[in-house]
């Protein structure tokens, strides 16, 4: 008898995943990797976090905590919006998640039912489109030209037959890199408050910006959804934490759903994570270390022949159009990974129909492994 399998797990694969789990296999068989291919900070989380979680272990109990948070964590949230932003913000409006996918769960649960359309840019994070396919939430793809910055625009969402019930923009964005001014953000709340669109602005990358800093929702704003996290600026992936911040009326739907869903984000990595506020003089150079990253890749990658790139305004990911070498980035990724040892992920994975002429290179790793990067490249690519 063969059982049933569900439709909603039959969603595409996260490629990226895919690359890393290439690039471990040829590591482990005695092959060198230059990772660029995975958004992970090269870099440990910082001295005050590690310190409040050795503490926290010495007799503390890690258990379960309210679904929205430890209480603490949640006030030292809110004050770091007033403290970067000038926005006072409820901390009853602060709930804490399993990192920023447990929040993008919640909130697309709490925000839109089965056939809902929610708009997003192309390219853009494939687990966006993803994870609202599994949920039956149809994804509006909006394809975006480095004239658009690679970002939503009022005009691309006035060429949809119907507004979408859903919006989500990104900001550092992932894989562009590029960023939304305060003007652009205000055109776009304006239009979703006049369209009765729910904006979700992901600002996961804040505080990873090199020229500009971001310019959060919250500050024009108190209707959207705000998803952010430790994983990127605060260099806790592995700790699975990150944040919302809800507007009233989804309060307590995402209450209920997370404590059905995850019960609490990690204890630990909650009280650890208070800590990392308070850690910004490490952070920043950890930022740094990210801008040099940077330049070296912005100045090398053109003498390799791949000298139309976004602007990498943030985060710390470079977007190249590679449709001069090729018009199959997949096939480009898997022969650069296994001829000259370095990962980088197919623009196929952030764009499904256009990414075949691009790859994504991350910067988050070290300095020596971007210059090496490139020095194999050129070689590569010039041969």
């Amino acid at each position: 008898m063969v059982l049933k399998v569900a439709g909603r797990g039959r969603v595409p694969p996260f490629i990226v995943m895919d690359v890393m789990r290439a690039a471990n296999a040829r590591e482990a068989a005695g092959g060198d990797v230059l990772h660029l291919e995975v958004g992970q900070p090269g870099t440990p989380a910082p001295d005050g976090v590690l310190a409040a979680a050795r503490a926290a272990l010495d007799g503390h109990l890690i258990g379960y905590t309210d679904a929205m948070g430890l209480p603490g964590l949640r006030r030292r949230i809110a004050r770091h919006y007033k403290d970067w932003y000038g926005c006072e913000v409820d901390p009853e409006r602060i709930m804490v998640t399993t990192g920023s996918s447990a929040g993008f769960q919640v909130a697309f649960l709490a925000a839109f039912d089965a056939g809902d359309r929610v708009a997003l840019a192309a390219p853009g994070y494939p687990a966006y489109r993803n994870i609202l396919t599994a949920l039956g939430v149809e994804p509006v793809l909006l394809p975006t030209e480095a004239e658009h910055r690679f970002q939503p625009t009022p005009e691309l969402l006035e060429r949809l037959p119907s507004p979408p019930d859903g919006l989500i923009v990104a900001s550092p964005s992932n894989p562009a890199g590029t960023m939304v001014g305060r003007a652009e953000m205000q055109a776009l709340v304006d239009y979703c408050r006049a369209q009765g669109i729910r904006l979700v602005s992901d600002e996961i990358y804040h505080g990873i910006c090199f020229d500009q800093p971001g310019v959060s929702a919250l500050e024009l704003t108190d209707e959207a959804i705000v998803i952010n996290s430790f994983s990127k600026y605060f260099s806790m992936t592995g700790w699975r934490l990150g944040w919302m911040v809800l507007p009233e009326d989804l309060l307590r739907p995402a209450e209920c759903l997370g404590q059905n869903l995850f019960i609490s984000a990690p204890c630990l990595s909650q009280i650890a994570g208070e800590a990392a506020f308070d850690c910004e003089a490490q952070l920043n150079g950890y930022v740094a270390a990210y801008a040099r990253n940077r330049t070296l890749l912005l100045e090398e990658l053109p003498k390799a022949g791949l000298d139309r790139l976004a602007p990498a305004d943030g985060a710390f990911y470079i977007y190249a159009d590679v449709s001069s070498l090729t018009n199959d980035s997949e096939d480009f990724c898997k022969r650069m990974l296994a001829e000259i040892g370095v990962a980088a992920t197919p623009g196929i994975d952030f764009d499904p129909d256009r990414g075949r002429r691009f790859v994504r290179f991350s910067f988050a790793g070290r300095e020596a492994v971007m210059a090496e990067a490139a020095h194999r490249l050129k070689d590569w690519i010039k041969g």
